[in-house]
């Protein structure tokens, strides 16, 4: 759909980030009129000026920015993620609607669903219950972007929409020990250990738990089809509906990378969630998007660019 493209200025909030980068490489070949990418340096966009400045002439917002970390980092900064991810939500939709922009594309969080919910999760859940407590902060401040997009859509016919991506890897991932989620994290210190020669790896949890991911490119191509073909009021899950238990990810990662050690799982350390799967047939059926990467397959890509950004 490069029409849909063809005349349009898009701001993508985040657009420097992981995700932002595959998503901006993307949409290029799409060939928009323009896009901006927001400076976070220099644009705060907890700041209402700051995103009134940055929305100017725009006629797309894609909001992929976001304070966000793994389990640790969720428990270390409960009050600045909720603070920043609900004020930056609040003024991006008031500086968009003041600035006229025709669509807004929100990123929503699976940290947004209750912490039982019934699996694959479906969107019709979402308000059954309150989220996993060592990320709720987090995931209710990303909720209320839902809320807020609803409620614009309903007083003032604003078209804004509301994607539920799962956790995201692949090339170019954060691997920063202190903020980093899952996949990334195990690299780094199965990588460390190899080089090392250590003889054990602890991880956090027991292992049980489930987690299903979706390869960042895969993302990507769904959040722009959403943006071209969705223009309803509830929200979306993105996943690849696959399903895999920290201990088989640990192993599989483990064995990838080549070390030989031990892998002890700290049981005194929080799992999170107990399970994560995305009903996916919503996204089929509104926009087409179905994941393509097998998991295998991105998890190499993964490690391999990794490892070769460390050597």
């Amino acid at each position: 759909m490069k029409n849909f493209w063809k005349s349009k200025i898009v701001v993508v909030t985040g657009g420097s980030g992981f995700l932002g980068i595959h998503l901006v490489k993307k949409l290029l070949k799409l060939k928009p009129a323009k896009i901006v990418i927001p400076n976070h340096k220099k644009t705060d966009l907890r700041d209402y000026r700051s995103c009134l400045k940055a929305f100017k002439n725009a006629d797309i917002v894609i909001h992929l920015a976001g304070n966000v970390g793994g389990i640790g980092y969720n428990q270390s900064k409960p009050a600045e993620l909720f603070d920043d991810n609900i004020i930056m939500g609040i003024n991006i939709m008031r500086a968009a609607k003041a600035c006229n922009v025709q669509k807004v594309v929100l990123i929503g969080t699976i940290c947004a669903y209750p912490k039982f919910t019934p699996v694959p999760f479906k969107e019709e859940h979402l308000w059954d219950g309150y989220p996993e407590e060592t990320n709720a902060p987090y995931g209710l401040a990303k909720k209320m972007l839902l809320v807020q997009s609803q409620a614009y859509r309903k007083q003032y016919g604003f078209n804004s929409i509301y994607l539920l991506p799962v956790n995201m890897y692949g090339p170019g991932d954060n691997f920063d020990p202190t903020s980093s989620h899952v996949i990334p994290a195990l690299i780094k210190k199965f990588a460390e250990a190899r080089n090392t020669k250590s003889k054990k790896v602890v991880i956090w949890g027991s292992g049980k738990p489930t987690r299903e991911f979706l390869y960042v490119d895969d993302a990507a191509e769904g959040i722009l089809k959403a943006c071209e073909k969705y223009n309803k009021p509830d929200p979306i899950n993105l996943g690849s509906g696959f399903e895999i238990s920290i201990k088989e990810l640990a192993r599989t990662i483990s064995k990838m990378i080549g070390f030989k050690g031990s892998i002890i799982f700290d049981k005194s350390k929080p799992d999170g969630q107990p399970r994560r799967r995305l009903y996916v047939g919503k996204a089929i059926k509104e926009f087409g998007f179905k994941a393509k990467t097998d998991f295998k397959t991105g998890l190499k890509k993964t490690i391999e660019d990794y490892l070769k950004r460390e050597n």
